[in-house]
């Protein structure tokens, strides 16, 4: 466990920056493309804004989503949206290189189902493993979709469905989660990093504390 500390968000956004394009540098020289899976929710919207400012190649970038809601991409509770409004209409960036979850299905179990498909052609015969794998945390301790009652650790699962009262869901799979070679946690405020400190402390199994300590980097404002 790696764990990074700023005063201020805007100190840490930089700082998860510079880690960011060090790791795409390292990978990328020979020729390889890399593979960022993005998170939703507010908490990576001002990440999201800086990143679109930074001088990045993002044709050597393949981006991927770790959750979606099963909402049409139009929606305003859609994260494709969301990344689109914050981050994609303001880099330039391929059609090509983007694999987001796609949400026109007759049920979202055929959604996580396309999803996991969508990611088993893009690996080929290789290991299944994104180079980074980026994740908010919910006060409840939930990751992506993966919520603190919906613990599943089945190692061959890519993918889950998620049905809750508010939307169903698909989510990247805890087990390909932690496949990832660096997860970045980041914990954009006090109380978040207040929050999961306790969570951690007193071992409280919630989907947070499930994550592959080896490969996690965590972004904290203290």
């Amino acid at each position: 466990m790696k764990i990074i500390q700023k005063r201020t968000e805007k100190l840490l956004i930089k700082e998860f920056i510079r880690i960011f394009k060090k790791s795409v540098k390292v990978k990328t020289k020979s020729g390889s493309q890399f593979s960022f899976v993005l998170t939703g929710g507010p908490s990576p919207l001002k990440l999201y804004n800086s990143l679109s400012k930074s001088k990045i190649n993002w044709d050597k970038i393949d981006l991927f989503w770790g959750d979606e809601r099963f909402v049409s991409h139009k929606s305003k509770s859609s994260n494709f949206r969301l990344v689109h409004s914050s981050l994609l209409k303001r880099i330039n960036i391929n059609k090509k290189n983007l694999f987001p979850i796609e949400t026109n299905f007759q049920s979202v179990k055929i959604a996580a189902e396309n999803y996991g498909q969508k990611v088993k052609r893009y690996f080929k015969k290789k290991k299944l493993s994104f180079d980074i794998v980026l994740l908010g945390m919910g006060d409840d301790g939930h990751i992506a979709s993966i919520f603190p009652n919906k613990i599943r650790t089945k190692k061959k699962l890519i993918t889950n469905h998620v049905k809750r009262k508010d939307f169903d869901r698909i989510s990247l799979s805890l087990n390909m989660i932690n496949k990832a070679k660096k997860i970045f946690l980041l914990l954009n405020t006090k109380n978040k990093t207040i929050i999961f400190q306790k969570f951690v402390k007193k071992k409280i199994p919630v989907p947070v504390n499930f994550l592959n300590k080896k490969k996690i980097y965590i972004f904290q404002v203290i």
